[in-house]
């Protein structure tokens, strides 16, 4: 990661430089706004508020995209807040810990690696698929089961109601974990909680889970079962969910599992295993890999 030092106090530079680099920083220093913006990256500017004579708000403009931070004499308007405004990230008062730049460097830099994930995700399930987009509607009672035979077109339709409503999301997998039980400890009531894999439990065990989630923001996605005894099911229409993905291609586990989810209460094993070219033994097996408990 590349730390661009602007600082005029040539010693000052070259002791955070120092400091930096056993952090593995690779350091840059320069004492003039003029000579700062020759360069045309880094990762992060250590500014100083101080140079006599120079206006910074271009070197700010110029790396708006970095983590900037800048080292101040002291906190005013004139230091703080106007430069906050502009785009600066943080601000550290001189002198300071080497602990504390360290401090903020990794608090900004973990801060921006979320935003693009964020910014990647909402992208990858609003924008980039050309797919209809799955709307659960504006009066939800919780708990609410989204059912489908493709995991991608429910995860959509959790995705495009949280950035409705402004929920952040909890996820939490029952494919990973052995006891369901556990899920109850992960369930917020001031969050949405989107759990996969409800179709993995017993009819007893959905019933427990649906009691226990009663009036708390949660969202199960089910790939297959009977849900007929279960109010508040949201079914994304099949017939639908083809079209939008009639592009996309199956990976070999993601056609079988569907296919056992599909049809498991339409044909015994025996015909199941037949249709799929593959023994009971190996459709008991694939049950296994899957985490689908079969119905009795």
């Amino acid at each position: 990661m590349k730390i661009l030092i602007v600082e005029n106090e040539i010693y000052l530079s070259q002791s955070i430089a120092s400091k930096l680099s056993h952090f593995g920083f690779a350091c840059e220093m320069v004492p003039s706004i003029e000579e700062a913006l020759q360069f045309e990256v880094a990762d992060i500017i250590l500014l100083s508020a101080n140079i006599p004579g120079q206006n910074f708000y271009s070197l700010i403009e110029k790396f708006k995209d970095s983590i900037v931070i800048l080292m101040i004499p002291y906190v005013n308007d004139e230091m703080v807040t106007r430069p906050l405004k502009a785009g600066v990230s943080d601000y550290i008062v001189k002198p300071f810990m080497i602990d504390e730049l360290i401090r903020k460097i990794e608090h900004y830099t973990a801060f921006r690696q979320l935003q693009k994930e964020i910014a990647f995700y909402r992208d990858y399930f609003c924008d980039s698929l050309s797919m209809p987009t799955y709307t659960i509607g504006a009066k939800v009672s919780f708990p609410l089961i989204i059912k489908s035979v493709s995991q991608r077109a429910i995860d959509m339709c959790v995705v495009n109601y949280a950035i409705h409503k402004k929920f952040a999301i909890n996820f939490v997998s029952l494919y990973k974990i052995h006891n369901y039980k556990e899920i109850f400890k992960n369930i917020s009531k001031t969050q949405l909680t989107y759990i996969v894999g409800f179709e993995t439990l017993r009819k007893e065990e959905k019933e427990e889970c649906i009691k226990a989630f009663k009036n708390i923001p949660v969202i199960l996605a089910c790939l297959g079962g009977d849900l007929h005894d279960f109010k508040n099911v949201f079914e994304i229409n099949v017939k639908e969910m083809a079209q939008g993905f009639q592009e996309d291609v199956l990976s070999v586990d993601e056609y079988i599992k569907t296919m056992i989810l599909r049809f498991e209460d339409k044909y015994p094993d025996t015909e199941l295993s037949k249709r799929l070219g593959m023994s009971r033994k190996s459709l008991w097996e694939k049950r296994k890999k899957y985490g689908i408990t079969k119905k009795k």
